[in-house]
């Protein structure tokens, strides 16, 4: 069996695709009974859409893999801390698990709704591996950029 340092080892990968790309580097994989049934990576600039982050790339592509709108028992591997937007999705995904590797204090979800969850009361959500990797990137991103 996959181990969630497998699982974010991918996500980073993703992450990595949007970082050559000019995009913010955040990537996701969903992974169901032990195999990646989807993944994503910001793609905010190429597609010219501010709702084209990591998770919901990889919601609609796992979606779309199930023929259901429903995720119970899936698990979401995500570089950086879900944005409101993308906790509003997963919550209406019922998915079953969040991992993330690195929190965001500037833009996650907690920035509107402080200690209280967004996420579907069954959904657990933990802290996972590889959060200074991913953070690394981050910073070398905006680095660049300015």
């Amino acid at each position: 069996m996959m181990t969630d340092e497998y699982y974010m080892q991918q996500a980073l990968k993703e992450a990595r695709k949007a970082f050559d790309e000019g995009e913010v580097p955040v990537g996701a994989v969903i992974a169901l009974n032990g195999v990646i049934i989807a993944k994503g990576y910001n793609q905010v600039e190429k597609l010219n859409d501010c709702t084209a982050h990591a998770e919901m790339i990889a919601l609609t592509s796992a979606f779309n893999y199930l023929g259901s709108k429903y995720l119970m028992e899936a698990t979401l591997y995500v570089t950086l801390e879900p944005c409101l937007m993308c906790a509003g999705a997963l919550y209406w995904s019922k998915i079953g698990r969040i991992v993330y590797a690195a929190a965001d204090e500037k833009n996650s979800y907690r920035r509107a709704t402080g200690n209280q969850s967004p996420f579907h009361p069954k959904t657990k959500l933990e802290l996972g591996p590889c959060g200074e990797e991913s953070l690394q990137l981050v910073k070398t991103f905006f680095a660049k950029r300015r």
